[in-house]
């Protein structure tokens, strides 16, 4: 990942006014979108970034004379131009214009039985995919396979929309027994267990669930309402990515931010969030440099913040840190991107996206290996040039191989294996990817980057290097952490955006987070 360098500490009073509406600490994608919406509303707001450039990891970095994307593969909740969907809908009308190229087909899956390619729809449309997944199943027409997979699709359609009506409004247990029926009877099984009761076929089960590295959770321990927003995005409407990569999204948001009178400041980490008896009263930076403000929207998780930022004299309810330590942390990336001395037809790489399982693993067993140091048997692979000729030089091509270990695998790498430890997996990664294409790739590297759980966690700041928030699991989905928003209330003034809110993880997720943070605020206010 890109490394920001070493920042002179200087009396930086001078930057700041005396009192803010609100402080956003950190120019993430959720902090840049609540930015937008709350500066919309006329607010006053300085946004605190730690780094010298925005985004968090909705980032790029340069390795020789190419820009590589640090982290995003494709994202939900854009749509076409002419019928944008949430995202692209939303930052379009904040000002926004990103140069969103579609991703033609859903993935290319890969096991040691099956190799095809699942088509994505377009505007709702599951048909297109619900074929292709039965064509994988062994029926040529339109059958009961067929028909068991488009039942299954439309249902996580319903759900999809249900918990877009939950998360941008405040529903109580009746309304959503009564108007959400499907998200209530499906709420509390797994995504493995709502598949198995459609009686398909374990083929059409294994590709259903190949999703699961979106969400760092298996199918079968994976909260079906999550898993339905994910397949009813993707598989319904596609994916898309910006072509200049997610840096991007952030620096045109940004860029936009700044037009419309929010400040920025880079350089400047947050030490301490203060309090009085009152709840929020602002924060003090690193240099130390006190800044009042009636809201604080924290980027870092609360596990950080309840464990060394808070200061101050307002008590801190032992139930609410109960609550935040009950919640398990997501995973943490792993990451090898090749820039290799061929085209990517020349290479035989015709697919953006391949889901590649080995040694007649699936999302259970290869979960399990991401408790590891690896190697591991699942890797999303992304090849950009597919679709954009011009991700690298001419001639060349980009390889991305990511796998999502748990971080906690990491906790014994130190100074002495980390370097061992990221050979071994780089090369396990090159390797297995080298066996399924059919060609040498150590005989075609120009450059390679390595991201681990140890650089993610050195970048971000995050504990563990998770970038998936909490862990998504029956205990901690959608439908239970909305029913007990006393359990997601923190001190007066004070609110959660990013991976870790309930709108859950991944950058379109955490956009959404961002907005709906910035309409709790301008509806609740700060501190009374």
């Amino acid at each position: 990942m890109r490394v920001c360098p070493t920042i002179l500490v200087v009396d930086s009073s001078s930057f700041f006014d005396s009192h803010y509406d609100v402080i956003i600490v950190g120019a993430a994608l959720a902090g840049l979108s609540a930015a937008l919406e709350l500066s919309k509303a006329g607010k006053k707001i300085l946004i605190l970034e730690q780094h010298n450039l925005p985004g968090g990891v909705a980032t790029s970095y340069v390795r020789g004379d190419t820009e590589i994307e640090a982290a995003l593969h494709e994202m939900m909740s854009i749509g076409e131009k002419e019928s944008p969907l949430q995202i692209r809908a939303f930052l379009e009308g904040h000002g926004v214009d990103i140069d969103w190229v579609r991703v033609p087909d859903a993935f290319r899956y890969v096991d040691d039985e099956t190799d095809i390619v699942i088509h994505s729809g377009k505007n709702g449309d599951i048909a297109t995919p619900a074929k292709d997944i039965a064509r994988a199943c062994g029926e040529e027409t339109e059958g009961e396979i067929y028909k068991k997979v488009l039942e299954f699709l439309s249902l996580c359609q319903r759900v999809d929309r249900s918990c877009k009506d939950l998360q941008a409004n405040d529903r109580g247990t009746a309304y959503i027994a009564l108007h959400h029926q499907d998200l209530a009877f499906t709420s509390g099984y797994d995504s493995k267990t709502v598949m198995e009761a459609f009686h398909l076929p374990k083929k059409a089960i294994d590709i259903l669930s190949a999703y699961w590295i979106y969400l760092g959770t298996p199918a079968s321990k994976l909260p079906f309402s999550a898993y339905a927003v994910v397949l009813s995005e993707y598989l319904g409407n596609g994916s898309y990515i910006p072509r200049h990569t997610s840096f991007e999204m952030s620096l045109k948001m940004a860029e936009r931010v700044r037009e419309m009178g929010v400040q920025i400041e880079y350089g400047q980490r947050v030490d301490k969030i203060l309090t009085d008896k009152k709840g929020i009263r602002g924060v003090r930076t690193a240099s130390g440099v006190t800044i009042e403000a009636d809201v604080v929207l924290c980027g870092a998780y609360p596990n950080t913040v309840y464990a060394r930022m808070l200061e101050g004299d307002y008590p801190l309810p032992k139930r609410k840190i109960q609550a935040t330590h009950a919640k398990r942390l997501g995973v943490s990336a792993f990451s090898v991107i090749l820039l290799l001395d061929k085209t990517a037809e020349e290479l035989g790489i015709n697919d953006y996206a391949t889901f590649l399982y080995l040694g007649g693993d699936h999302d259970e067993e290869a979960f399990e290996k991401g408790k590891t140091e690896g190697p591991y048997s699942y890797l999303a692979c992304v090849c950009p040039n597919v679709i954009i000729d011009d991700a690298s030089q001419k001639g060349t091509c980009l390889y991305s191989m990511t796998y999502l270990p748990n971080g906690e695998a990491f906790a014994g790498v130190n100074e002495d294996n980390y370097a061992e430890i990221t050979r071994k997996n780089a090369a396990h990664f090159i390797e297995s990817a080298s066996r399924f294409l059919g060609k040498n790739l150590r005989d075609h590297i120009l450059e390679i980057a390595t991201e681990t759980p140890v650089s993610v966690a050195h970048y971000t700041g995050a504990f563990m290097g998770t970038i998936y928030g909490y862990s998504h699991n029956v205990d901690a989905h959608i439908v239970a952490r909305t029913m007990n928003k006393k359990d997601e209330a923190n001190l007066p003034g004070l609110y959660f955006i990013g991976a870790h809110h309930i709108d859950g993880d991944g950058m379109a997720p955490v956009i959404n987070s961002g907005i709906h943070v910035a309409r709790e605020v301008l509806k609740k206010g700060g501190r009374k």
